[in-house]
């Protein structure tokens, strides 16, 4: 996307950002997930420090849903034939895009849609999501604030009390991205905070007692995994299997040993069934039934995810550039990706198909470039790694422009979280000694360019 010359929405001055008003579903598959997110048309002023959505016309198109809407903010303030001609530029773009066959009448009235808000509610509502689902997250995210900006324990318990309703799944997700964005943001202190929310809820709503009980019958379904090590044979899972104390146990161990689940352990365990005879072969009869269920839960949700995995590489191999489309669908790139594009690089060797061979090869350049740790975290680690003062301080020597706010700000926050942690005192002690040493080069620094 080519960069645009713009002025900044506070101090007006000249700077560089990313501006798309066009987003077509139908061109680019990211399209809709990019401004949904509401980081599409992003801008930060490096003069006076701004950090917002710039108020652009847009135009979204989502050919499968039949949508054209567009949205132009009030305060753009265009004249009226200035946003016939803007918008009627963009969706003759829309139209010139697609065969004949399938332009159809919807591109004849475009939806308008005076804010971002109301287009996003059409965008969610052509999916399913209602307006009442929105309020509903709306709802969740209004109770984690409120219990966010209250101290007190007994009025924390009294508004969970008064909202218990809205303590679901959704919310402990809703609870998990926030925490995760603190973590990654270096916020330790909402991330504390967030923290001692979830706690509140295990402790104090009956859906928070439901999850502390899955946690820790998954928890125990390790353990007892962990505990047979090589001993681990389809005799000792079906023992475990059978005496699993509850569903929950039960799902767990499926969850993690599903390989080990195979014809030869279901044969074993009609064998038991046919060695005994009761109320435990009734017993064992309807274990097999929830075994036989739970496993093809399993392997339907492995083959869709699969399934949408090979999708999504499909539509990177499609892209012209391949380094976009990756940054484009980055959240999406997780292990069932990779496995897709392994498959798919193997076929391709197989077959002799040179092109793809080697897109697949820049797409795993590209992954592997963007999956690489910060050179802040690099630095970190072979400052820990070094053997003695003197090579760190060679390090440091060598280094001293990768010594930077960034730097002590990444440093603080790993130390911090080291510290709080059940990790090796001699790591803790490692890091202590970084951090000592990196401020007083810091300190030395500074005096010297006094």
């Amino acid at each position: 996307m080519a960069q645009t010359r713009i002025n900044c929405p506070n101090c007006k001055q000249p700077i560089m950002a990313d501006v798309q008003q066009l987003f077509d579903a139908g061109e680019d598959p990211s399209a809709k997930s990019r401004l949904l997110s509401g980081m599409a048309n992003f801008v930060q002023c490096g003069v006076c420090g701004y950090q917002g959505a710039l108020a652009t016309p847009i135009v979204y198109h989502d050919p499968e849903k039949e949508l054209l809407l567009t949205h132009i903010p009030p305060e753009v303030g265009l004249p009226r034939d200035e946003q016939e001609r803007l918008l009627g530029g963009l969706t003759k773009q829309v139209v010139d895009r697609l065969p004949a066959e399938k332009r159809k009448a919807y591109l004849l009235t475009p939806q308008a849609h005076l804010t971002m808000q109301g287009m996003v509610e059409r965008i969610l509502e052509a999916d399913g999501i209602t307006k009442e689902m929105i309020q509903a997250q709306q709802d969740k995210l209004n109770l984690l604030q409120r219990l966010s900006t209250t101290k007190d324990p007994s009025v924390r318990r009294e508004i969970l009390k008064e909202n218990e309703e809205l303590v679901d799944a959704d919310l402990f997700n809703l609870l998990g991205r926030l925490r995760e964005t603190a973590s990654v943001s270096g916020d330790q202190e909402s991330e504390t905070q967030l923290d001692e929310i979830q706690q509140l809820l295990i402790e104090n709503t009956e859906f928070g007692r439901q999850v502390k009980q899955q946690t820790e019958e998954v928890e125990a379904a390790v353990k007892s995994l962990q505990d047979a090590g090589q001993e681990l044979t389809r005799d000792v899972l079906l023992d475990l299997v059978i005496d699993a104390p509850n569903d929950v146990r039960l799902s767990a161990l499926v969850s993690l040993a599903r390989p080990g689940m195979d014809y030869s352990f279901f044969q074993m365990l009609t064998e038991r069934i046919d060695r005994t005879d009761g109320d435990e072969k009734e017993r064992l009869i309807a274990l097999r039934e929830k075994l036989l269920d739970l496993t093809r839960q399993i392997d339907q949700e492995l083959e869709a995810r699969s399934g949408q995995a090979r999708q999504l590489l499909n539509q990177v191999l499609l892209a012209d550039d391949v380094n976009e489309a990756i940054q484009n669908i980055a959240p999406q790139i997780d292990e069932f990706f990779l496995q897709a594009v392994q498959g798919t690089l193997d076929e391709a060797r197989n077959s002799g198909d040179l092109e793809k061979i080697n897109k697949l090869n820049q797409i795993n350049d590209v992954i592997r470039e963007a999956s690489a740790p910060p050179p802040e975290i690099q630095f970190i680690e072979e400052l820990l790694e070094a053997p003695d003062e003197d090579k760190r301080q060679q390090l440091i020597d060598a280094n001293q422009e990768k010594i930077t706010p960034e730097f002590f700000q990444m440093l603080s926050g790993l130390m911090a979280q080291v510290m709080d942690s059940d990790q090796d005192p001699e790591l803790i002690e490692k890091f202590q000694a970084v951090n000592k040493h990196v401020l007083r080069f810091s300190m030395q620094a500074n005096l010297q360019g006094n």
